[in-house]
């Protein structure tokens, strides 16, 4: 794709896969490793979204624990052996992603994930092939907020922010988009709520998969386009 075609990123948990399973059972492990046996009804699904970081700081509070790169390491550890395959792909996002490339969108993947888990999951789940790049956080903390790492893929792609919208399905996805003066649609199938979408500011909602590409092209026409 040239850097003047309209232009997708995508959030990736909550919104190409559901990643809960994987990331919910790798983040048990973390706290198992530091002393701790999590309640079996500790619901950690509202911590999907943010940095990994942001995530242990949640966790370890009520223990008093500031070890949040131990826990982080022992996340990543586990996660990559085995939490990362514990994802599966939302229904009809394969199909939305195909109908957004054949209607000449260039696609990239923005998460707060690291980029090489992103790559690895997307790989096994067979779906790396529909993206013009996979953007993740990097270690040594780089890249790992989303005004940062959408500014990062922008700035790589030589893309125009008046030719691009960020889909996702937290308030970071909403902030990093704004942060960035590119569009912000929200889907509703994933880890957030209409409200916490609405209340950041999203421009736009979607609730089907099916219903993905046609937004899309409506907000790049709308900015436009």
């Amino acid at each position: 794709m040239s850097a003047s075609a309209a232009s997708v990123l995508l959030d990736l948990d909550g919104t190409i896969i559901d990643s809960q399973p994987g990331i919910v059972s790798s983040c048990r492990a973390a706290l198992r490793a530091l002393g701790y046996e999590p309640e079996p009804t500790l619901d950690l699904s509202r911590v999907i979204g943010p940095p990994i970081e942001d995530v242990f700081r949640y966790l370890l509070e009520p223990h008093g624990d500031d070890r949040i790169e131990a826990a982080v390491a022992a996340y990543r550890t586990d996660y990559g052996q085995q939490g990362l395959f514990d994802s599966l792909p939302y229904a009809g996002i394969d199909h939305a992603l195909a109908e957004m490339r054949q209607a000449g969108l260039a696609l990239y993947v923005a998460t707060s994930k690291r980029r090489y888990f992103a790559q690895r999951i997307l790989d096994h789940l067979g779906l790396a092939a529909s993206f013009d790049g996979i953007y993740g956080s990097e270690d040594g903390a780089a890249l790992d907020h989303k005004p940062e790492l959408i500014s990062h893929v922008i700035a790589r792609h030589g893309l125009v922010p008046g030719r691009c919208v960020m889909v996702g399905d937290r308030r970071y996805d909403i902030v990093g988009a704004q942060a960035n003066k590119i569009g912000a649609l929200g889907v509703l199938w994933g880890y957030g709520t209409r409200d916490e979408l609405e209340a950041a500011g999203a421009d736009g909602l979607v609730a089907e998969t099916a219903d993905l590409p046609a937004a899309a092209l409506k907000m790049i026409t709308t900015a436009g386009v």
